[in-house]
């Protein structure tokens, strides 16, 4: 809400009229001190996952096999200025390029997944899998500019995810192994090993409207891509955990090897690292705790606290450590991530 109230201030002062050029000298410096405390840093981002319910659907073979069916839909948004210095010839504030741009991506995902148990002695259990997963996904781009008195910033959004979203599908294939022990288990993941591309949305550029030549100007510049197709990059995971006799207390970690992006361009690389406990009782919760950092892009680090009760709800919370001010002086986390879930037994 700070970063849309700004806009908005920056809007009024580019639609603002000046009775000499003193008070418009006032309006662009006002505007530039602002654009300097959000241009090209300042961000809100905003990313909803749900499993459809019943998913996955587990059979299991007689051969130490298992088949899974798993169905879920994601979106991702996110909304930032793209800066250009505001200037004035007299009392009239010139032409700029300053702009309001919105991504967004919507995946509806079905996979299909086969694992088997590949080899086992008295010491553990290796087993190897394969997943293939359908991905549905629209792709939306929007850019107003802020002194287009045609358009509001705040349809920016909007425009993204409806009228002129791309949808394109596309195929993931998945590889994946994991040794498992009685106080151990080692594996590692090999996501999207075939890169699926899915085609993004090109801004318009040649209608008349400010915004369309603001867009055409920032491409020209450098400062906003246009068109780009989204590529699922491959991404090795590998983990490990260890637990006490009776998997009571488990420590867990896992570590992404590489770098990838996300539909709208943002890098993570997670390192995440937590401990358990889980009591034999179905009245006590289970307990956890975590801390994780993206390695990658903009370096977050969260740290994590979760319950399981009555064996199956699970509630998780993860607080960035990291925190921002509004222009109250008030701090607030970066980030904030919550999931509720719900186990089942097969």
């Amino acid at each position: 809400s700070d970063l849309g109230d700004r806009v908005e201030e920056i809007e009024d002062i580019l639609d603002a009229s000046y009775s000499t050029p003193a008070a418009a000298q006032t309006g662009v410096d006002k505007a530039n001190e602002i654009l300097n405390g959000i241009g090209n840093t300042a961000y809100v981002k905003t990313s909803v996952a749900l499993q459809v319910p019943l998913m996955p659907v587990i059979y299991k073979t007689d051969n130490n096999g298992a088949f899974m069916l798993d169905a879920s839909i994601s979106s991702v948004a996110k909304a930032n200025v793209i800066t250009d210095e505001i200037s004035n010839t007299g009392a009239t504030i010139d032409d700029n390029d300053t702009s309001f741009q919105a991504r967004t991506a919507v995946d509806l995902a079905i996979g299909l997944g086969y694992s088997q148990a590949m080899w086992e002695n008295s010491h553990g259990m290796l087993v190897g899998g394969v997943k293939a997963t359908m991905h549905n996904i629209s792709m939306g781009h929007a850019l107003v500019a802020l002194d287009d008195d045609s358009d509001d910033a705040d349809d920016a959004i909007s425009n993204a995810v409806d009228d002129d979203a791309i949808e394109t599908s596309n195929v993931g294939i998945d590889l994946g192994a994991i040794w498992m022990s009685n106080n151990y288990q080692l594996g590692v993941t090999l996501a999207n090993i075939n890169e699926p591309e899915f085609d993004g949305v090109a801004l318009d550029t040649s209608c008349t409207s400010r915004s369309c030549t603001a867009a055409s100007n920032l491409i020209a510049n450098g400062k906003v891509t246009s068109g780009q197709k989204y590529i699922m990059e491959m991404q090795t995971t590998i983990d490990a955990a260890v637990s006490t006799s009776g998997k009571q207390v488990t420590l867990g970690m896992s570590y992404d090897t590489n770098a990838v992006k996300d539909a709208v361009g943002d890098e993570y690389q997670w390192a995440a690292a937590s401990i358990s406990y889980y009591g034999d009782s179905h009245f006590l919760p289970g307990l956890r705790v975590g801390y994780r950092q993206n390695m990658a892009g903009t370096e977050l680090s969260y740290g994590s606290f979760g319950l399981t009760i009555l064996k199956r709800l699970n509630l998780d919370i993860a607080v960035a450590l990291d925190t921002v001010e509004d222009e109250d002086g008030d701090e607030m986390p970066r980030s904030v991530y919550f999931a509720l879930g719900y186990d089942t037994a097969f």
